[in-house]
C-alpha cells in the first residue's frame, strides 16, 4: 500500500446522504428516454392479451360461447377458468379473488375470459365476440345497503378506550352526523401491464409493473401449479403506483402466464385506460357515523365512531385498510373516551384496494370534520379547537394526553404544536383570517374561506412480518457498485436514495454506485413497497449489506498495513489506515487479488412492532410522521366553481435523505389529496356498472388546480428520536393528508354565505356540484333561521 497522505483520487464524496439530487431517471422521464415494459423490445412471435369483461354486478354463468372469439384472425388461444391448470383464487390475504370468474361474476367489469392473439388490436376485438349468459342476481352496490344486509368480506373489530357512551352522555355538548367520503382511482400514468416469457424446462419470466414482485411471482406460480423457484418477476420501473399496484398486478400477470403456458409464446397483456379503471381497485370510499361529547373550550371528553368502508366483491386488502383508517381516527387529537368500529362491506363492485394512506386518508378526513362541527356549534375559530384537542399537555391539557386511543405513545407529541406554531406565524394566519371575514362582509357572490390542519400519521406496516427487507450488494474490482433490494420504483426514488445511503456507507461518488432493477431472483420474499417504508427498510437493508464488505475490506486494510481496525477510515473516495491512503477501486482490486469476499447481503426487521388486533391494543407505529398546512379557498357562490389563492405546507422529513425529492413527494401527495376531496369523483350506476372510467368522465387535477401561491417547506429542526435510516422520516404518504386543508377551507367559504351560523354539510369530493348545494342549502337555513 503506498505511503502517501492523499492518493491523487481523494477528494469529497458527490452525492451522499442528505443531498438534493435530482431522481436517477429523471433526464429518462422528461425525455422519454427510461424505458418501461411497454417500451421493451418484443420478442419474436409474441401474442397479445385481452379479456371479456362482465356487465352485470351479480349473476351466475350460465354459459359462455367463445366459439366466434376462437375462429377469429390472428387468434392463438381462447382460455376461461376451466383450463386454468393450478389453482383459480389468488386473494393476496384470503380466498375470494379468481383470476378469471368461475360460475359467478361479483362485479360489472369482472374478467372471464382471456384472450391471446398476434396483434392488441386483433386481441381485443376477439374478446368482444364471446358471448356469457347470464341468472341475473340481487346486487348490493353502498356501503349503506351492506350495513343494512349485514353483508361482511370480514368481521367487524372495535378499538376503545374507556366507557365512551358515558362520556358522550355526561359532556356538556354534544353532537351527532355522518359523513360521506367518496373513493378515488389512482390513475397512474402507465395502466397496468404484464410481459410474460416462456423460459427453459418450463420456468418462466414475467415483468411487471408491480409494487410487490414477490406476490406477483407467488400468484402466478399458483395458477401454473409450479413451484415459486420457477417464475421470476422484474420490475425496473412504473409509471406510477400509489398502491394499485401492491396486489392487483396479480392478476394481470396471471393471465399473461396462462396465456404463455398454453401457447409457449410470449405474451403481453396491457389494459387500456377504461379496461383498467373497470377491472381494478380504487381508494375505499366511506361511510361515516359519530356521536361526540365536548366541553366549552371543544375539548373532546367522548366519542363514538363508525367507519364504514366499501370493500367491493372481495377482501383484498381492506382488512389493513380499515384498521389504517380506525387507527387514525384520532389524527392529532387525544381522545381520552373513544370507541372506533371499522365495517368491512361486501359490495357487488371491484374490490377496493391500497391507496397512498391505505384508509388513513379516511380516518383523519373523519375526526378533522368532527373537530370542524364541534368548533362551528361554538362559533370558535377551528384552530382554536384543534389546539385543545392536540396530544401533549402544554396546551391546556392535562399530563399524559400522549396515549392513542388503541394504547400507543406518541413519542413526541409537543412536535405538533411546534409545527402548528411555525405554520401560524409563518403564514401570517392571523391577519389573514381578520382579512378574509373583512372581504366576505364586502363581498356577496365570492366567499374566501381558511383552514389549518395537522398530520400525524403512523409509519409502518401494521402487519409484523411485513416490516422486514433485504438487500444485495456487489463491490468490483474497478470500485463501482451495484445494488439490489427489494423495493421497487414508481417515480417516488427509491433507487435514488439507496444509492445515496450505500455511497455515503462506502463514501464513494454516487455515480459509482448502480440500483438495478427489481426481482425475485436476486431477493426473495421481499414486502411490498408500500406503507411510505420502503427507504426506510430497504436503505437499512442497503446499508447493512454494505457495511458487511466495507467491514471485511477493513479488517483486510488493517491486516495489510499493521494497525488497529479504528484507525482505518472510508472518507474522501478513499481509504485511510495511519501514514497510508488508498483510493477505493484500488482497494477494492487489491482485496480481490487476495481473496476478499466483495458481495454481501443484508436483512434488517423494524424493532417495537407488535398488534393485538383482538384486543385492539399494540405498538402498530415504529413512529409517526407528521405536517401542517394552511389553505386559503374563495368559491363563487353563484356557480360553485372555487380556486385555492394560496396554500402553505410544513412537512417534517427530520434528516431527509434527498430533500429534492421529499420536497417534490410532498408536492406530489398534496396535489393528489387535493384531487381526491374536490374534483375525483367515482359514480356508479344502478346497475354497478362504473360510468367514470376514462379522462372524459373522472376529473383528476390539472396544473390549473394548482394553488396560485404554493408555498412548500420541509422540516428538519430534530432529528427522529427513532433509529430509523440516518434518522430520517417516511414521506411518501403522510402530505397527502395535508390536503384536507382545502377540503375544510372550502366548507369554511360556504359557512361564510351564512355568516358561519347555521351548519354546513360538505361531503368528499366537495365538487363545484356539492358546493353549489352546500351554499344554497346554508342560505336557505339562514333564512330560515332570520324568518324565525
Amino acid at each position: 500500500m503506498p505511503d502517501t497522505a492523499l492518493p491523487p483520487v481523494a477528494r469529497p464524496i458527490r452525492g451522499g446522504v442528505h443531498a438534493a439530487l435530482q431522481h436517477e431517471s429523471a433526464a429518462g422521464h422528461v425525455t422519454g428516454a427510461a424505458r418501461y415494459i411497454d417500451d421493451l423490445p418484443e420478442l419474436p412471435g409474441t401474442l397479445h392479451a385481452a379479456v371479456r369483461l362482465s356487465d352485470k354486478p351479480h349473476a351466475r354463468i350460465v354459459g359462455v360461447d367463445a366459439g366466434p372469439a376462437r375462429l377469429a384472425p390472428g387468434v392463438a388461444v381462447v382460455l376461461t377458468a376451466d383450463d386454468v391448470p393450478g389453482e383459480l383464487d389468488i386473494g393476496a390475504v384470503m380466498p375470494g379473488d379468481p383470476v378469471l370468474a368461475s360460475g359467478l361474476v361479483e362485479y360489472a367489469g369482472q374478467a372471464v375470459v382471456a384472450v391471446a392473439a398476434d396483434s392488441m388490436m386483433r386481441a381485443r376485438a376477439a374478446a368482444k365476440l364471446v358471448e356469457v349468459y347470464y341468472e341475473e342476481l340481487p346486487a348490493i352496490l353502498t356501503a349503506e345497503q351492506a350495513l343494512e344486509a349485514g353483508a361482511m368480506v370480514s368481521p367487524p373489530i372495535t378499538m376503545a378506550r374507556g366507557d365512551a357512551a358515558a362520556a358522550v352522555s355526561a359532556a356538556p355538548h354534544r353532537l351527532t352526523g355522518t359523513l360521506e367520503i367518496g373513493g378515488q382511482d389512482h390513475f397512474y400514468l402507465e395502466s397496468h401491464i404484464a410481459y410474460a416469457i416462456p423460459r427453459d424446462d418450463g420456468d418462466l419470466l414475467v415483468h411487471s409493473s408491480t409494487q410487490h414482485p414477490s406476490e406477483v411471482q407467488h400468484a402466478v406460480a399458483k395458477v401454473l401449479g409450479i413451484p415459486m423457484h420457477s417464475v421470476a418477476v422484474e420490475c425496473r420501473r412504473m409509471g406510477g403506483g400509489f398502491g394499485g399496484k401492491e396486489s392487483q398486478p396479480a392478476q394481470i400477470a396471471c393471465i399473461a402466464a396462462l396465456l404463455a403456458r398454453a401457447t409457449g409464446r410470449p405474451v403481453k397483456f396491457r389494459l387500456d385506460r377504461d379496461d383498467d379503471m373497470l377491472m381494478t381497485g380504487k381508494r375505499h370510499d366511506f361511510h361515516v357515523r359519530y356521536d361526540v361529547g365536548f366541553d366549552a373550550d371543544g375539548r373532546i371528553r367522548g366519542l363514538e365512531m363508525d367507519l364504514a368502508g366499501r370493500c367491493g366483491m372481495s377482501l383484498d386488502l381492506s382488512n389493513g385498510v380499515v384498521d389504517r383508517a380506525m387507527f387514525h381516527a384520532d389524527n392529532a387529537y387525544f381522545l381520552p373516551a373513544a370507541r372506533v368500529t371499522g365495517h368491512r362491506c361486501k359490495t357487488h363492485t371491484v374490490s377496493n384496494t391500497a391507496f397512498r394512506g391505505f384508509g388513513g386518508p379516511q380516518g383523519m378526513a373523519a375526526i378533522e370534520h368532527v373537530v370542524d362541527e364541534i368548533a362551528r356549534s361554538l362559533g370558535k375559530d377551528p384552530l382554536a379547537v384543534r389546539r385543545a384537542n392536540l396530544y401533549g399537555g402544554g396546551l391546556g391539557g392535562s399530563p399524559g394526553r400522549d396515549t392513542t386511543h388503541y394504547g400507543m405513545r406518541v413519542s413526541e407529541p409537543d412536535l405538533l404544536a411546534e409545527l402548528i406554531d411555525e405554520i401560524e406565524r409563518s403564514s401570517d394566519y392571523r391577519r389573514r383570517r381578520e382579512g378574509i371575514a373583512a372581504f366576505n362582509a364586502a363581498n356577496s357572490v365570492l366567499k374566501k374561506g381558511l383552514a389549518l390542519t395537522p398530520v400525524k400519521f403512523g409509519i409502518s406496516f401494521t402487519v409484523k412480518h411485513l416490516n422486514q427487507a433485504s438487500a444485495l450488494v456487489h463491490v468490483y474490482t474497478d470500485g463501482s457498485v451495484q445494488v439490489n433490494h427489494g423495493g421497487t420504483e414508481m417515480g417516488q426514488g427509491i433507487h435514488t436514495k439507496i444509492a445515496q445511503i450505500v455511497a455515503e456507507e462506502f463514501q464513494i461518488d454516487i455515480d459509482r454506485v448502480r440500483v438495478t432493477a427489481s426481482t425475485t431472483e436476486k431477493v426473495p420474499n421481499a414486502p411490498p413497497t408500500a406503507a411510505s417504508a420502503g427507504t426506510d427498510l430497504n436503505g437499512h437493508a442497503a446499508r447493512l449489506a454494505a457495511r458487511a464488505i466495507r467491514n471485511r475490506l477493513t479488517d483486510w486494510v488493517a491486516g495489510h498495513c499493521k494497525v488497529g481496525a479504528e484507525a482505518v477510515m472510508f472518507r474522501d473516495n478513499a481509504v485511510f489506515a495511519g501514514n497510508h491512503a488508498m483510493g477505493f477501486a484500488e482497494l477494492a482490486k487489491k482485496a480481490h487479488l487476495d481473496r476478499v469476499h466483495l458481495s454481501a447481503t443484508g436483512h434488517y426487521t423494524t424493532p417495537k412492532i407488535w398488534w393485538d388486533r383482538e384486543k385492539g391494543r399494540g405498538h402498530p407505529f415504529f413512529y409517526f410522521a407528521c405536517g401542517v398546512a394552511v389553505a386559503e379557498a374563495v368559491i363563487d357562490t353563484l356557480t360553485g366553481e372555487y380556486r385555492f389563492p394560496r396554500v402553505d405546507l410544513l412537512h417534517d422529513c427530520s434528516g431527509s435523505i434527498n430533500p429534492a425529492i421529499d420536497l417534490g413527494q410532498v408536492e406530489g401527495a398534496f396535489v393528489q389529496g387535493l384531487g381526491w376531496l374536490t374534483s375525483e369523483e367515482l359514480w356508479w350506476d344502478g346497475q354497478g356498472r362504473l360510468r367514470t372510467h376514462a379522462p372524459s368522465t373522472y376529473k383528476i387535477p390539472t396544473s390549473r388546480c394548482l394553488p396560485e401561491d404554493f408555498r412548500v417547506r420541509l422540516f428538519d429542526a430534530r432529528p427522529n428520536r427513532e433509529e430509523t435510516i440516518h434518522r430520517s422520516k417516511a414521506v411518501g404518504e403522510p402530505p397527502l393528508m395535508l390536503a384536507l386543508s382545502g377540503w375544510l377551507a372550502l366548507k369554511d367559504a360556504v359557512a361564510a354565505v351564512g355568516d358561519h351560523r347555521v351548519p354546513v354539510r360538505l361531503d368528499a369530493p366537495a365538487t363545484p356540484e356539492r358546493v353549489l348545494l352546500a351554499v344554497e342549502a346554508v342560505r336557505a337555513a339562514a333564512k330560515a333561521a332570520g324568518a324565525a
